[in-house]
């Protein structure tokens, strides 16, 4: 029989030694981290810069710092930045969110548009449009927030409650979802008037982005994704098993209740503003934990700032690839995150969370 070593002790010159090959990995996630934002800096920089018409790069900065009201500075200070920090709160929003549920029903699967979330905040707006002459964000937002938490609610029913596993709570979030779609299609032709404003919104888009809109929104996503960013340990500690959470000292129904509070308002505000967009929740999550392992401390850090790099990376594909016309961001999105979701189904062994 090989014995195992023993185990260091703290003083000794082995555990200095672990010690010392343990730092490395955190240095290498906070130097990790410190590029995403970098990365996002550059993205953010590209977002204003890039766009369906062309423009020097003078032009850009003219804009930027000395405002004048010709043509290009309303395109760079009056479009372009709002669409920009509106796609930032936006991404940040649905990364934080679908990490969090992710961790919460350890659900791998997870993510505002598979499960219905974002379809129920989008149904509700349209009927909130449609029924209740509803025209302005402050009035989507609180429809958004009733829709999203009404179909989280339905689809933990239905996948199962306390017994469901990730592929029951997918299927019961698409079957949500696909009912919701029929639902908002059906009231669209129905509702004439209504089609014109919800055309691009169903969609998800940061098109119709206003610095009014940022405004409006700002609060909702800063306290959603602040609520978010204080889960680390307790979901760490939840990840362990309920009965080790509370040896721990964490407070479950606590932790429970912050998280659905988190996503409902992250999502929530993110649909009213800019329409459902899937799967950047779910992307993005499943990235970060390849590179910085289950620490949720750290996949809620990095989902935060790589979340908006790709939600502004896949607008500004848009942007470019059909000009001088434009695909909406939710179009992209769809199209990149469609084969990710395939990959993650089919394989053989799924990763627990």
């Amino acid at each position: 029989m090989v014995e195992s070593p023993p185990e260091s002790e703290p003083g000794t010159a082995r555990g200095r030694s672990a010690g010392a090959v343990a730092r490395p990995r955190h240095g290498a996630r906070a130097a990790g981290l410190f590029a995403a934002l970098v990365v996002l800096a550059l993205i953010a920089l590209l977002s204003i810069a890039v766009g369906a018409k062309q423009m020097a790069l003078e032009e850009v900065w003219h804009g930027l710092f000395h405002y004048a009201g010709t043509p290009s500075d309303v395109v760079v200070r009056d479009l372009r930045v709002p669409r920009t920090l509106l796609g930032l709160m936006v991404g940040l929003g649905l990364g934080l969110s679908g990490a969090v549920m992710q961790a919460l029903t350890r659900n791998p699967l997870a993510e505002p548009g598979i499960l219905g979330v974002n379809a129920g905040a989008a149904a509700a707006v349209v009927s909130a449009i449609s029924f209740f002459g509803a025209n302005s964000l402050n009035e989507f937002v609180w429809w958004a927030f009733l829709g999203a938490a009404v179909v989280s609610v339905v689809v933990y029913v239905l996948g199962g409650s306390r017994s469901a596993t990730p592929v029951r709570l997918a299927l019961a979030g698409t079957a949500a979802s696909a009912a919701l779609l029929g639902y908002i299609n059906a009231v669209q032709l129905m509702d004439s008037k209504a089609l014109d404003k919800l055309r691009f919104w169903t969609v998800g888009s940061l098109s119709s982005a206003t610095m009014d809109t940022v405004r409006q929104v700002a609060p909702f996503l800063l306290v959603g994704a602040l609520l978010a960013l204080t889960l680390g340990r307790p979901l760490n500690a939840m990840a362990m098993g309920d009965d080790t959470a509370r040896a721990l000292g964490a407070h479950l129904t606590r932790t429970r209740i912050v998280a659905v509070l988190a996503i409902t308002l992250l999502c929530g505000a993110a649909t009213a503003a800019c329409g459902p967009i899937v799967f950047v929740g779910l992307m993005i999550p499943h990235l970060v934990r390849a590179f910085t392992g289950p620490d949720m401390r750290w996949v809620l850090a990095y989902s935060a700032v790589l979340s908006p790099v790709l939600l502004l990376g896949a607008d500004v594909v848009g942007r470019i690839v059909t000009r001088p016309a434009e695909l909406q961001v939710g179009i992209v999105t769809a199209l990149v995150g469609g084969p990710v979701f395939i990959y993650l189904v089919r394989r053989k062994r799924m990763a627990q969370l």
